[in-house]
């Protein structure tokens, strides 16, 4: 998924009324019941509540506090296989890299027997900086977007927009990209890629959007939380095998992206190894999206109000190529995913309700490369 189609699609929220979220995987919650200790198995000269749940009181030394002992073993962290991939991007020693997101989308609605087809071209280049890792050894790289081209198409009404270009028509969205242009984020990630544990410089990157327009704030906030930046980030990574393992040909992944008024976006992705691409490894996606319409809470802070909906996409197909050469490499060289959505939603619109008839299809494209690709010369330092 584009990575930053998002945030590009929202500010035409009253046409577009679909956001597809991006994806990660999703960590197993622990039972609860099963950190519970059972004083019949636990010796009774050792105080229940100093035993680790997660150690097996019938291996350990009853004299022994295995919290603090540090002969006590722990289960040993698994070792990656022999031939596993490294995931090496964000390396402190690497080098910063481009990443050029690029989306085409076409909708058709159907409003009271109208059609109306709106279409859109949407390209970010956003610039990945890897810095000194955490204490803890996790990932810290920063994200900044430095060149924006859009092209939209609303019933006949035409809107365009290139940071690289020497002249910029002024149109509604000009001090909005302009501004998008000069914020950047700083993600802490785990060395696994399971996880985003931190975001350093969400509220100046929401500040400095709601400058534009005030009354965004509130909308930007949700959309804009910190776990849908997490999910617009993780395509970058998110196709990655667990522990780089392919020798399990297939595994899953899961998004889950709540953008308040506008819905819940469930993206199911299934993930399959197909083998060599020449020096690189080819890995198969398909997806099934899942829409649930917002809250009564939610639906605040719109021009508009989404009563009912029932849009699902059944179709999403793609593939993605990791570059594994350790000095070049260690990241997705190129993704692709294609997908088609329909629907029907019920929106209300001044107080009156409309019916309207959604259908769309979506190519998303992804590249990485370490020089500024040709036609972004003109993109931001």
């Amino acid at each position: 998924m584009n990575v930053w189609r998002l945030l590009g699609i929202s500010t035409f929220l009253i046409a577009t009324l679909l956001l597809v979220g991006a994806t990660r995987y999703t960590a197993n919650a622990e039972d609860p019941k099963k950190a519970q200790v059972d004083p019949k198995k636990v010796d009774p000269k050792v105080d229940p509540k100093k035993v680790d749940p997660k150690v097996d009181p019938k291996k350990v030394d009853p004299k022994v506090d295995p919290k603090v002992d540090p002969k006590v073993e722990k289960p040993p962290v698994e070792a990656p296989k022999a031939g596993a991939l490294k995931f090496t991007a964000f390396d402190k020693d690497k080098k910063p890299f481009y990443q050029m997101q690029k989306t085409k989308t076409k909708q058709e609605m159907k409003v009271m027997s109208q059609v109306v087809i709106q279409t859109q071209e949407q390209d970010f280049l956003i610039l990945w900086t890897p810095k000194p890792a955490a204490a803890n050894g996790d990932y810290v790289v920063s994200q900044k977007i430095i060149g924006v081209k859009m092209k939209i198409s609303i019933g006949g009404n035409q809107i365009s927009y290139d940071s690289t270009s020497a002249t910029k028509p002024k149109n509604p969205m000009t001090d909005f990209f302009e501004q998008l242009t000069k914020q950047e984020l700083t993600f802490t990630i785990k060395s696994d890629l399971s996880s985003v544990t931190k975001i350093d410089g969400r509220e100046d990157f929401i500040k400095g959007l709601s400058e534009i327009n005030p009354q965004m704030q509130t909308l930007l906030k949700q959309i804009l939380s910190e776990k849908a930046l997490t999910r617009m980030a993780e395509p970058t990574w998110y196709a990655f095998p667990p522990g780089g393992d392919l020798g399990k040909k297939e595994w899953k992944g899961e998004s889950i992206l709540d953008l308040g008024p506008i819905g819940n976006y469930k993206t199911d992705f299934t993930f399959t190894y197909k083998g060599k691409d020449g020096a690189k490894e080819k890995i198969d996606i398909t997806s099934k999206l899942t829409y649930t319409q917002p809250n009564a809470q939610a639906k605040a802070g719109l021009p508009f109000i989404i009563h009912t909906a029932d849009l699902k996409a059944d179709t999403g197909t793609g593939h993605t190529i990791f570059n594994p050469d350790p000095v070049k490499g260690g990241r997705f060289d190129y993704t692709e995913l294609k997908m088609k959505l329909t629907g029907n939603l019920t929106i209300e619109v001044g107080n009156q309700k409309t019916s309207v008839e959604l259908t769309q299809d979506q190519e998303a494209y992804s590249t990485a490369s370490d020089d500024l690709p040709p036609d972004w010369k003109g993109a931001a330092k």
